[in-house]
């Protein structure tokens, strides 16, 4: 099997982990708002969005990661076919 047909199949693998994240993470803040105004006598619901926002939080690292390295493989993708296209010429 050729590297690049590889090379194909871990980049599809990395967008489809990497949109899970997301989307994931786009359910987790749906019903979000960007500031709550919480009296005294509302702790259970500081606590949900405490618990909310330490999920989004351990979520960024990997959503960063997948992205990155979804990245390289792009750019691994583009120069093979480029270095191919000038083996031709």
């Amino acid at each position: 099997m050729s590297y690049i047909i590889v090379l194909w199949i871990v980049w599809g693998a990395l967008a489809l982990v990497l949109l899970g994240l997301i989307v994931y993470r786009m359910g987790l803040t749906q019903y979000e708002e960007d500031r709550l105004f919480l009296d005294g006598g509302s702790e259970m619901q500081h606590r949900e969005q405490d618990q909310m926002l330490a999920k989004v939080k351990r979520l960024e690292p990997m959503i960063r990661i997948c992205g990155g390295v979804a990245g390289l493989a792009t750019l691994a993708i583009v120069a093979f076919y480029l270095m191919d296209a000038l083996r031709q010429f």
